[in-house]
């Protein structure tokens, strides 16, 4: 089956194979072509080039792109998408002045999803989540990480990566599984966290490996929760399964674990918004990708990822949505550019490329999607008649957005009946 898209007005982060991510100034160039035609054969890119040159003959599909843009889908990297419920409640605590940390000493936050989830069956977890999946795809996700760490206990935790398998086997997005195995510390070992790090370590990372349901371990790395040693033991015990780390690191207080994630070779280290020049040293040459979760910290009204730094230090940058029930009750992709280029001031070239080709290596997809490459999955974004890629930012709550592809098939908005 062969698609031609004619008269794109301009095809935006076209790359080839051997861009796997960009950094620091690199990051404020987007390559395009205007007045462009793309080809898909089947699932995969084909061919593009300019109008002059598109090819004649028979396709399945002509589809004309007339004022439009086509780009990459995003590629949101850091999500906890399959949970149970929602917390609605500590929503307004936090409008009546409680700090994340205070809903969590109260037993809220990350200890409320996970009694929530333990009472929720499988069936009803995959269809919640199912839903969510599908609301993201039609607002242009196109590749997506989602993590375990609402389970807080083994079966639990075993049961949120059978949804995540499962959403695997039945849609078409790429999904990558992660092992969230030290999220919280659970009620029952409160005052003896280092027995739970010991169950972890000796009994769930050597189960979930046997499963073969996760490609990634995860760790929060933040005071009161997982200590830099906790981290440091959690992912020795993980790499010796193959379980490449991406892990939580200096949302609240940098302690270290920016550096244990550099030591251990984390595919990424994530949300960053506490950033000391320490942390910036740790990650030069190195192949991990920082990960800025904008969406987080507006919702909680902490500081932002301070992107400049990093991007000045030459530096990468991905960008990820977050999406989960306590703190980041969205996975709009697009608020999350939006939110970058107006709270973390980048421009929209670096914040599209933080978003598509560096969120893909982040979750190690890059040889498959986040850029218009030849020969990768044809997960595109069609937008409605616009001015340029910067209307995408620019008009932050306008769905500008026209049509979703997976795999060269256009999808369901969720906005469409």
């Amino acid at each position: 089956m062969k698609t031609l898209f004619k008269n794109i007005k301009q095809l935006v982060q076209i790359r080839t194979m051997d861009d796997s991510f960009v950094t620091g100034k690199e990051m404020g160039t987007l390559p395009c072509l205007n007045d462009a035609f793309l080809l898909l054969e089947g699932e995969k890119i084909l061919d593009f080039g300019p109008m002059v040159a598109c090819p004649k003959g028979a396709f399945d599909t002509i589809i004309d792109a007339t004022g439009r843009l086509v780009l990459p889908s995003w590629c949101d990297s850091h999500t906890h998408l399959v949970f149970a419920g929602d917390r609605e409640g500590e929503f307004v605590d936090k409008i009546k002045g409680l700090s994340y940390e205070e809903i969590a000493r109260r037993g809220g936050g990350i200890l409320n999803s996970a009694k929530v989830l333990e009472q929720t069956s499988e069936e009803q977890l995959f269809n919640q989540s199912k839903l969510r999946l599908e609301e993201v795809i039609g607002m242009g996700t196109g590749a997506i990480e989602i993590k375990s760490g609402y389970g807080l206990s083994l079966d639990n935790e075993l049961k949120m990566l059978r949804v995540i398998r499962r959403l695997k086997e039945t849609q078409s997005i790429p999904i990558r599984s992660t092992f969230l195995c030290a999220h919280a510390i659970p009620a029952a070992y409160k005052n003896n966290p280092k027995s739970f790090v010991d169950q972890v370590v000796e009994t769930w990372i050597p189960a979930v490996a046997k499963s073969h349901l996760a490609d990634y371990i995860d760790v929060f790395c933040e005071k009161g929760y997982f200590t830099p040693e906790d981290t440091e033991r959690i992912l020795t015990a993980g790499q010796q399964y193959s379980l490449t780390p991406k892990i939580h690191v200096n949302q609240f207080h940098a302690i270290g674990g920016v550096e244990v994630g550099v030591r251990h070779a984390a595919l990424s280290v994530d949300h960053l918004e506490i950033l000391h020049a320490e942390d910036i040293e740790a990650l030069r040459g190195s192949k991990t990708m920082p990960v800025a979760l904008p969406g987080c910290s507006y919702f909680l009204g902490i500081p932002y990822t301070p992107a400049r730094s990093l991007l000045e230090a030459g530096l990468p940058l991905a960008l990820a949505s977050d999406y989960n029930p306590g703190s980041t009750p969205s996975g709009n992709m697009n608020f999350v550019v939006a939110t970058a280029c107006i709270k973390m001031k980048m421009t929209p070239e670096e914040a599209i490329n933080a978003a598509t080709i560096n969120g893909a290596y982040a979750m190690g997809l890059a040889d498959k999607v986040g850029s218009i490459t030849k020969g990768k999955l044809a997960n595109l974004i069609l937008t409605k008649p616009v001015s340029s890629y910067v209307s995408l930012p620019y008009s932050f709550s306008t769905d500008k957005i026209e049509r979703v592809y997976l795999k060269g098939r256009q999808v369901k908005k969720c906005t469409e009946e």
